[in-house]
């Protein structure tokens, strides 16, 4: 039973020495071939060119996560109609009887979002 996980395990391996050995190179190069000096103006945080005029860590409002919810919502119906159109032939009517309610499903989901406000910015 080991051996079926034996390449398994020889990947994880040769993955992590990878990263290891690209980050190792990557930290030690950087730091060799960097010619700004290393000071305190040059890690600072700054937003376009200028310091920050509050603090970062400020609260947004409940509807940018709404949107953004909403947003994964129906971008991830786009993702499920990619296989089901490539698909199509093989399912018949069956398949678009079946992709039909559930754009529908989500058409209503759509107009009661809508119709809430839940799409407004203001």
């Amino acid at each position: 039973m080991l051996a079926n996980y034996l390449p398994v395990l020889i990947f994880l391996v040769i993955a992590a020495v990878l990263a290891g050995v690209l980050l190792g190179l990557g930290s030690g190069l950087g730091r060799y071939l960097s010619r700004a000096p290393n000071d305190a103006a040059k890690r600072t945080p700054y937003e376009c060119g200028f310091d920050a005029f509050e603090d970062t860590r400020m609260k947004f409002d409940v509807r940018y996560y709404l949107v953004a919810i909403l947003f994964i919502v129906f971008d991830l119906e786009i993702a499920f109609l990619f296989p089901w159109a490539v698909a199509l032939s093989k399912i018949g009517l069956f398949g678009l009887v079946a992709m039909g309610i559930f754009l529908a499903i989500l058409v209503v989901g759509f107009i009661y979002e809508w119709k809430k406000g839940a799409l407004e910015w203001d």
